[in-house]
Formats: C-alpha cells, structure tokens, sequence
C-alpha cells in the first residue's frame, strides 16, 4: 500500500472547496507508455481557475489539478523508453504522438494526435504521485531547486516560445507585455531582455513598477487595461504578449507597429472579444495564440538559465493542503509570481 495525498475537483464551480484526501492505495503498475514520478512540487496557474469554473467543457471530474509539476520517476511501463526510474522530469502542458505533421515539425505543443491533458482529462499533480503517458515530460536538471523548476514550463517556456517562435523576435525589437507581474509575464519580461530587446511591462498596480523595472522593463505603465496604447514610452511595439486577454485585447493591437506580431498566451475572463477586421488587415498585424512549450524549448531555456539565472518569482510555497486557499488566492490576483504547493 502506498501512502496518497491529494486535492480533488469534485465538480466544477467555487461553491465546494477543493476536497483534500489521505489514503492508502494500492497502486497497479503502469502499462503501456505511461510513467509514474513522485510529485516534488505543483505550481498553482491561472488555468487551474479556468479548468474549476468548467470553461473547457470536455474537462473530466472528479479530477486532481495540476499542470506544472516537477518529480522524479518511480515506475515505467513496459513500452516506455524516454524515462527510466531515477529521472528528474518536469510536466508538458499535454502530451503528443510524435507522428502528426505538427510533431514532425516540432511543433508537439500543437498535436492534434492524443488526450492526456493534467489536470484536465487526467490527474495532475495537486498530489503526492502522478501517472502519465512518456510523452507529458521533459528532462529537469538536477540543481534546480523543486519549486522553482515545477512553474518553469508554463511560465519561462511559454514565454520563450511565444515571444521568439510565434513572435519572431529579434535582438533591438520593442517587446510590450501585458499583466506583467503574473507568473507568465515576469518571466516574459526577462526572457525579452535577455535576447535583447527593449521591454514595456503593462500592469493594473503601480505598486509593482520598481520590481519589474529590476527584472529589466524599460519602462512601466499602470493602466486598467484599455488605454495603455495611448502611453507608450516611444515608438509602437514589434511584438506584444498579452498574458490577460479581453481586458487588454484591443489596446495590445493599437499598441503595435504596421506588420507587428500580437501573441496571445491568456484569457482570464470567459468574455468574448471584439475583432476590428479592418484594422487589422491595414495594419498588417499578425495576430497568433501560444501555449505551452517543447523539451527542446525548454532545453533552451534551461541553457539560458544556466548561462545568467533568470529570477523564478514565487508568491508563496503551501502545503498540499491549502490547494482550495492557493486557488483562491490565484483568482483573486495581484499576486508576484506563483504559489507552489508541497505535497511532501
């Protein structure tokens, strides 16, 4: 029998609290490709609130959340041959097949092949174990401490990969990024600087301007969201992230040049936007959503990292069992950086 502990979403909504559970399991081996590690830490991301409000409606409950993980293997299946038990491994937003065109261009963020989705069609890593196809890890370097190594995907990984492949950043472009001082845009902002780039950061509070001028922003802008176009330090934008979504849409897509890029990596709030067509097509905008990252992005920023450490920003490190409050608190925002449980 092994020892479990876990949250658990029982149904969508914020009526019930998240259920906390310790048990005794008997735990089959893993068949096929799937891999079990040991949870070391599970960052707490804006898409946990979006899974539990049921706004991706194939999620399957119960379930436990949980998408920015970092363990170390204990069991493979008999067909896995990625991982061997003792491997430092960190979680995919999703894993992939491998074979599809996206995967065969290196795009496996983007296959269209398989289901295995944390915390959203299988059991993420609000617990003290996690079982998953080979394909949801990447490698984790040993030296990196568990808290800051579980957020890095989601986080450093998607900024990377939405500024330089789907933003097509280059070294002296003008990077503007939005809700700033969120887990995705603090990394984004130093992600930017280090491939060297001038950064605007775009917040609601100006109490974080200091800090995020320390991470490297060349300039701050305190605005609720629909008028930071209008005060921009200086030129318009190459490329804009816009880690918020309908808030902030429309004034990221006045806030670029003619021919920029807007990639679009968050949708905190279920309202639609509205798209001026026109503008777009005379301007020349290339607007592109992005999520997530490769192993192979993720290598690259754990180079980057090895090169000159990027500053993992963690708001608070909570016990597993505060899962319900670490939502909560994530919903509420404001927060500097991401809340990471322990489940240890």
């Amino acid at each position: 029998m092994t020892r479990i502990r876990r949250a658990r979403l029982m149904r969508t909504g914020w009526d019930d609290d998240l259920l906390f559970e310790e048990l005794d399991e008997e735990i089959e081996d893993p068949g096929g490709e799937q891999v079990d590690i040991e949870v070391d830490a599970c960052g707490v991301c804006y898409r946990d609130c979006i899974d539990r409000e049921g706004r991706f409606p194939f999620i399957r409950v119960p379930i436990t959340p949980g998408h920015e993980v970092v363990g170390r293997v204990v069991a493979i299946g008999p067909e896995a041959t990625d991982w061997k038990p003792g491997d430092r491994v960190g979680t995919m937003h999703r894993d992939s097949c491998g074979a599809c065109p996206a995967c065969k261009e290196g795009q496996s963020s983007l296959c269209a092949g398989t289901g295995a989705v944390p915390g959203l069609l299988i059991d993420g890593g609000y617990a003290t174990r996690m079982r998953a196809p080979q394909r949801c890890f990447f490698s984790v370097p040993e030296e990196l401490p568990a808290a800051e190594a579980a957020v890095m995907h989601c986080t450093f990984g998607t900024a990377y990969r939405g500024l330089q492949r789907c933003g097509e950043l280059r070294r002296g472009d003008h990077v503007l990024v939005t809700g700033a001082n969120g887990g995705v845009g603090v990394a984004a902002i130093q992600v930017a600087a280090r491939l060297g780039t001038a950064v605007t950061a775009v917040i609601r509070d100006g109490r974080h301007e200091s800090f995020l001028r320390e991470l490297g922003a060349e300039a701050v802008i305190a605005d609720p969201g629909d008028r930071f176009h209008k005060h921009l330090p200086g030129d318009r934008a190459d490329v804009v992230l816009d880690c918020v979504g309908p808030p902030t849409f429309n004034a990221s897509l006045r806030s670029l040049r003619t021919g920029g890029h807007m990639v679009v990596i968050g949708n905190v709030i279920e309202e639609k936007v509205a798209l001026n067509l026109g503008y777009l097509i005379t301007s020349g905008i290339q607007l592109v959503g992005s999520s997530g990252a490769t192993r192979e992005h993720m290598k690259t920023v754990f180079e980057l990292h090895a090169e000159r450490p990027f500053q993992v920003h963690l708001h608070e490190r909570l016990d597993l069992a505060e899962a319900d409050r670490a939502q909560r608190l994530v919903r509420a925002g404001g927060l500097r950086g991401r809340i990471v449980l322990l489940p240890h």
